[in-house]
């Protein structure tokens, strides 16, 4: 029975010699035998290719074994405003955030620590932003992602960033990026655009109770997103309630034909209800128009008959108008033809004329004399 154990470390490894369970060192690349009954010495093996130690007792061996500790590991540790990016061979592997130690293994790879102060807040600068995300592989982007949140914004749009639920501040459009330990991240992009809101289908009663169906087009911009965010739960949903409100108020206190006479006065009665309201939010609304106003198939048919009523009206009055002129125009032609033979004679000889368009043929005898003479007679 031998009462020597054998253990060897290889030139890429570093082993930690355990008696009855116990550290007792750590061991160099050597052939190593122990006297001692089996089993009552452990060598646990590290492969330098992996550098990080993630052993049970990295804390222990810490406190107990400092300097040799310092000699064979590359210590990182963070503070309590800090973040450490750890690199291997200049490829990132690992980040650690506030008061956080990690040992990695000195000698194979080569590791290279970059630090970055929280004092200023958790926003990334935009070249440690280059650096770390848009640059970065796909093993990159898994290890920052526990560490990281991103957000895009687009362009024509801001971003309201809200640290555990309280409003920080507005993000400009562009790629941005937190560090994320500890704390719940949320960015609500808002459009800075000219947009359109629609409120369509509205059916509301004029003051001579005909019911009216009338759609509304908005054009609107938020200037103040952080303002209108912070004051109205639904900025959209707000103003689509305030246009129908100041519909409402609009037509309810005015009756159809007035309505139909100007339809501009809903517009404006509509504009001047909801623009200061929501300037004093932070949304300007530019302009507010009647698309729409849709009558009852009874009350079209009604409003039909009545406009055919009027434009028959208007039609006896020009026709009375021109008969009137006509009638007056042919007693002014018999006073000068009763003064004036020669008149008279032009007049029965263009009567003559049209008669005759109406003749296929005509027979005369006795001349052109005898027939002038037997179909008119010149007063002498």
């Amino acid at each position: 029975m031998s009462f020597y154990q054998k253990f060897i470390v290889r030139k890429h490894e570093r082993g930690l010699l355990f008696k009855d369970g116990d550290f007792q060192s750590f061991l160099a690349p050597a052939t190593y035998r122990f006297f001692g009954l089996q089993n009552r010495y452990a060598v646990e093996r590290f492969d330098l290719s992996q550098p990080a130690f993630t052993h049970r007792l990295v804390d222990y061996l810490y406190e107990a074994e400092r300097d040799e500790v310092e000699r064979l590991f590359e210590v990182v540790q963070t503070g309590t405003d800090e973040v450490a990016v750890v690199y291997h061979n200049k490829r990132l592997t690992a980040v650690l955030g506030p008061d956080q130690r990690a040992l990695y293994w000195k000698g194979v790879v080569s590791t290279f620590i970059e630090r970055f102060d929280l004092t200023q807040g958790p926003a990334i600068d935009k070249r440690a932003n280059q650096q770390l995300i848009e640059r970065g592989d796909a093993q990159t982007s898994a290890i920052l992602s526990r560490a990281v949140v991103t957000t895009r914004i687009d362009a024509g749009h801001i971003g309201l960033l809200y640290i555990d639920g309280i409003f920080v501040k507005s993000l400009p459009a562009g790629v941005h990026a937190f560090w994320r330990f500890d704390q719940d991240f949320k960015v609500e992009p808002v459009d800075l655009r000219v947009r359109t809101l629609e409120v369509q289908g509205q059916e509301i009663l004029t003051r001579d109770k005909v019911a009216l169906r009338i759609n509304v087009t908005a054009i609107f911009q938020v200037i103040d997103a952080a303002k209108a965010a912070q004051t109205l739960k639904d900025p959209l949903d707000q103003l689509y309630k305030e246009l129908q409100f100041g519909l409402r108020a609009a037509v309810g206190t005015r009756v159809l034909d007035a309505l139909l006479e100007d339809k501009t006065v809903i517009d404006r009665e509509v504009a001047e209800f909801v623009v200061q309201r929501f300037a004093a939010y932070g949304i300007d609304v530019q302009s507010v128009g009647v698309k729409d106003i849709i009558l009852p198939g009874d009350m079209k048919d009604l409003l039909g008959k009545v406009v055919e009523a009027e434009k028959v009206a208007q039609a006896n009055v020009i026709r009375r108008r021109e008969e009137t002129n006509a009638t007056r125009s042919l007693l002014n032609t018999a006073k000068v033809m009763e003064s004036n033979s020669v008149a008279l004679r032009l007049k029965e000889l263009e009567t003559l004329e049209r008669v005759t368009e109406n003749v296929g043929s005509l027979s005369v005898y006795g001349g052109l004399d005898s027939l002038m003479n037997g179909l008119v007679r010149l007063k002498q």
